[in-house]
């Protein structure tokens, strides 16, 4: 399997080996765009791999900070409490870059720059970016992914549509 993220169309695609897609889902990527350096606060682009599974077994909307569950359960009353916080929610699966100098080592380094693919409030919009880097989706879909994909799955981040195969070429060819 294949974890593929689509910046453009905010959209998160699970594929067989082939490429054939097994499931799709919404996500939100950065709301500054594409970018590796550390401290830009948007999505790393390239070849990733799932280097940790995080919160199996823990309830929907288990709260974590550093990766940790809190004890606490979002709810309103703690969003209220807590505004402005970039909540990270039920599931998480904790990326890390495969190209050096791309995403990788130095000051690129998705793993140090702690990118995942979380969960995240039940209102919080889908289909238009807006993390600080990390990709959102939906906690329903967060636990489905979860338990579809192993540790070590491939995960592609594009900032730009591939051509569609099906697609008629213009020049000819």
């Amino acid at each position: 399997m294949i974890v593929r993220i689509s910046i453009p169309r905010q959209e998160l695609t699970l594929t067989d080996d082939t490429g054939a897609p097994l499931r799709r889902w919404p996500v939100s990527t950065a709301t500054n765009g594409a970018g590796e350096v550390s401290g830009s606060y948007c999505t790393p682009r390239g070849r990733h791999v799932i280097r940790a599974k995080i919160g199996g077994g823990q309830p929907t909307n288990t709260v974590f900070v550093r990766r940790r569950p809190t004890g606490e359960v979002h709810s309103p009353e703690l969003a209220a409490a807590h505004p402005g916080r970039d909540w990270i929610l039920t599931r998480i699966l904790w990326l890390s870059g495969c190209e050096p100098g791309v995403n990788r080592l130095g000051e690129v380094d998705t793993m140090r720059r702690y990118i995942y693919i979380h969960g995240c409030p039940d209102g919080t919009p889908m289909g238009t970016p807006g993390s600080h880097g990390c990709i959102r989706m939906r906690n329903a879909d967060i636990v489905e992914l979860f338990a579809l994909v192993p540790a070590g799955t491939p995960v592609r981040i594009d900032a730009d549509e591939p051509p569609d195969p099906k697609e008629k070429q213009t020049d000819g060819t």
